[in-house]
């Protein structure tokens, strides 16, 4: 395992005329986020400047790390929400100190990270089905959309889970701002116009630009309209957050364990896909080191959680991003504007921003995610909805951890049930297939042969051995040779070597011998190890199916 950054690699063979496309797609990048990052920071309970100062620091450390030259690094309305949700009843009362529990909360997911990737202990995302993050998204989709709708009508939002959000906006419809109302509606129109006739740009830009010259003109203030306000213009002073005891830190935990599990599935999202388009590798684990740079530089910048952004990442594709450098650009970009004009997003009025989030939103609702699901499995289109349901009934927090058990039962499950058949040979051929699926792989006479696809474990056992009883008593003919095809058989634990020495006795009863066929190399030490084939004899490695039926056809004529 390499333990150089990736950065000297790349950067020694860049080529200049890839700077043209860097510049652009970094400036693209940054338009994109510059809006994106304020809305987020509403949904955390912060104010703008903490969504856009941890997009510039970790923007400015999360290039020399990452190995995928087109992620793009930034808060995310997942993990915002999942931080404005479970913060704000721990914080003792206003954003001072909010900030310090978001920023705690991002060393903390630092440290978490790098023991991770130390540990390396990264393949645990993979635990994460794919049934779980469609229904998770979906979820968090819904319960985004309710924080929102409030704002976009005028009026003021509630805080709790998404029963208590859902009821709050029903029970204040008749408490709709009117001018309110339709400055929210008419930028939502306008970022859906804008999709539609300008896809893959970054339409938030000139939305929240006319959201301005509104506010300058028409002084919304004066006319019911919220706006953002309070935008503190100077840079933070890097350090450590203070005023917190060890008591605060035990309660941050289950949250930057969430957030870490949160971040690390969006980040292997965002760069499986653009892998699979760019036809590379996608090195999973490495992206921790750069996810713990990020997290740490945001933390001591009185920022909150970062991770992979899907749209961000590809915005930053769509425009043209040649290596990482593009995310440094969008960085230095976002805070040279931050700091010199930022000041006059005071006046953007709060409908816009919430239109800005929602329109974001949208990305997370695809119906084709939900059909595929439906036409490949129902138990996986069920386990999508148990995923969704957490997360509306129980909370982002609590969701995400319901998510992760999901994608272990559901693992557990198809480890507990292994495909097993029977076997017979291909017409014309010394191979053999599945009979039960294709009848005209033909039976041996006297001869079961039995397959199990997968490990062999205390778990499956018992379905394996009930499995194999039913099939051998459907041939209704006199056996004498009964095959064992462990080809696909990965591991065996003393539980699956306790089945085969009880099937071996019981077949001898019924004057049956019992053989093993193609055992790779780590089943054959298992059973090496446990002592069965000091007992019962050698099992011998690339022993095909033919081979066994040969060496026994041998044996019996002897």
């Amino acid at each position: 395992m390499s333990r150089q950054p990736p950065w000297p690699s790349w950067l020694r063979a860049y080529k200049l005329p890839w700077l043209r496309a860097d510049l652009i797609a970094g400036f693209t990048l940054a338009a994109y986020m510059i809006p994106a990052s304020i809305g987020d920071a509403s949904l955390a309970g912060l104010p703008p400047q903490a969504g856009l100062y941890s997009c510039v620091f970790a923007g400015l450390v999360f290039w020399l790390f990452t190995t995928s030259r087109l992620t793009a690094v930034t808060v995310t309305s997942a993990i915002s929400l999942l931080v404005g949700s479970s913060l704000a009843p721990l914080a003792g009362g206003g954003p001072a100190p909010l900030g310090e529990l978001a920023a705690a909360t991002a060393l903390m997911v630092a440290v978490i990270t790098a023991i991770i990737r130390l540990s390396r202990a990264g393949g645990i995302v993979n635990f994460i089905s794919e049934p779980v993050l469609v229904g998770f998204k979906l979820g968090v989709g819904i319960f985004l959309a309710t924080t929102q709708l409030p704002k976009l009508c005028g009026f003021a939002g509630s805080h709790g889970d998404f029963p208590a959000q859902a009821a709050h906006f029903a029970g204040h419809l008749g408490s709709v701002h009117p001018l309110s109302a339709a400055i929210g509606l008419t930028a939502l129109l306008l970022l859906f116009a804008g999709r539609r006739f300008f896809p893959h740009k970054p339409l938030a830009l000139p939305v929240v630009i006319l959201g301005l010259l509104s506010g300058f003109f028409i002084d919304p203030g004066q006319l019911g309209v919220h706006t953002l306000g309070g935008f503190h213009q100077a840079l933070p002073a890097l350090g450590v957050p203070t005023g917190l005891g060890w008591a605060d830190l035990r309660a941050l935990l289950p949250l930057a364990a969430a957030c870490v599990l949160l971040g690390t599935v969006e980040t292997t999202a965002v760069g499986r896909v653009l892998a699979r388009k760019h036809a590379v590798e996608f090195k999973g684990p490495r992206q921790f080191v750069a996810l713990a740079a990020a997290n740490l530089a945001v933390g001591l910048a009185h920022g909150y959680p970062v991770s992979g952004g899907m749209s961000q990442s590809l915005v930053n594709e769509e425009g043209g991003a040649r290596t990482p450098l593009s995310g440094l650009i969008a960085a230095l970009f976002i805070l040279v504007l931050t700091v010199t004009s930022a000041a006059s997003l005071r006046s953007l009025p709060l409908p816009v921003l919430a239109a800005v989030v929602i329109f974001a939103i949208t990305g997370l609702f695809e119906s084709g995610d939900l059909k595929r699901l439906w036409r490949f499995s129902r138990a996986e289109f069920a386990v999508a909805m148990i995923a969704l349901l957490g997360v509306l009934v129980s909370g982002i927090l609590p969701g995400v951890f319901i998510g992760s058990i999901m994608s272990l039962l559901l693992l557990l499950h198809r480890s507990a049930i292994p495909h097993s058949t029977e076997l017979g040979r291909i017409p014309g051929s010394i191979y053999f297939a599945d009979h039960l699926r294709n009848p005209e792989n033909a039976r041996i006479p006297g001869v079961f042969i039995f397959r199990v696809d997968g490990a062999l474990l205390y778990f499956n056992v018992d379905y394996v051995r009930e499995r194999f009883f039913e099939l051998l008593d459907q041939r209704g003919e006199p056996l004498e040779l009964v095959i064992l095809h462990f080809g696909s058989v990965t591991a065996v634990d003393l539980a699956a070597v306790d089945l085969l020495v009880h099937l071996r006795h019981t077949l001898l009863r019924r004057h049956v011998h019992l053989r093993i066929a193609e055992a790779h190399t780590a089943v054959r030490i298992a059973l090496q190890r446990s002592g069965f084939v000091n007992r019962y004899g050698p099992v011998d490695a690339d022993l095909t199916v033919e081979a066994v039926l040969e060496r026994w056809k041998l044996e019996r004529e002897s």
